[in-house]
């Protein structure tokens, strides 16, 4: 077996037998990966609490067939430590490692402009409200995938906008053309904040109201969950203020 070594961030863990467990990382060169780590249950690991959900580790691995084998591990950011006192960032924070793994469908596939996000959201999460940092990095997330909203032209004819409508079927905000019956229709605010979001301005962002954050949150999930096909665990568990 070849021996190679990347940087990564554990999205979740998995026990296999009496003292192994299956971690999957994001890592920065080789995508989502999947690896045993050998013995990381008992008391005397070597690994110990390095390779747990939210750290930031520098891995040397065993490349396998089916799964890789962790080889060494060292802790570069223990996120975990940093959010699990705070229900509200932790559960952002399980949301954010989830879509992660979800967007990386194949493994090995590089996706280095995601590992990244992650990076900057497990950072940002202790920093700023975990509300508007999970939108962020969900719709961060779903730009670098392909599934980014439309926030100001037509969805469908390109039409300039501002538009009122938005519909998560035909990809975001749509003219009085293009609207399909049940598109929702948000405030400017609401759209403007999602753009904020989007483009990392922060200073609005802030700014806003309850209201507008509760009704982004609302049209961030449903586009997202759309594209996903399927809803998250974690997300209904993300207590939004």
């Amino acid at each position: 077996m070849s021996l190679y070594r990347d940087e990564g961030v554990v999205l979740r863990v998995q026990k296999l037998g009496e003292a192994d467990r299956i971690i999957t990382v994001l890592t920065r060169r080789n995508g989502r990966v999947r690896a045993v780590a050998k013995g990381v249950r008992r008391t005397r690991s070597k690994f110990g609490s390095t390779v747990e959900p939210f750290s930031h580790v520098d891995l040397q691995l065993y490349a396998g067939r089916n799964l890789d084998i962790v080889n060494q591990a060292e802790s570069l950011t223990s996120y975990g430590a940093l959010l699990v006192g705070d229900y509200r960032r932790y559960t952002a924070g399980t949301a954010v490692l989830e879509t992660a793994e979800r967007l990386t469908a194949e493994e090995r596939e590089p996706a280095l402009r995601l590992f990244l996000l992650v990076i900057g959201a497990l950072r940002a999460l202790t920093e700023r409200d975990p509300s508007l940092v999970l939108d962020a990095f969900l719709l961060r997330a779903m730009s670098v995938s392909g599934y980014a909203p439309a926030l100001l032209d037509c969805a469908r004819c390109g039409a300039a906008g501002p538009h009122r409508a938005f519909s998560v079927p035909a990809g975001g905000t749509v003219c009085v053309t293009c609207r399909p019956p049940g598109s929702a229709s948000p405030a400017p605010a609401t759209l403007a904040l999602m753009a904020d979001l989007m483009a990392g301005d922060w200073d609005p962002a802030e700014a806003s109201d309850a209201r507008t954050r509760r009704d982004a949150s609302g049209l961030v999930a449903a586009h997202l969950q759309w594209h996903l096909e399927r809803g998250l665990r974690s997300l209904p568990l993300v207590e939004r203020v």
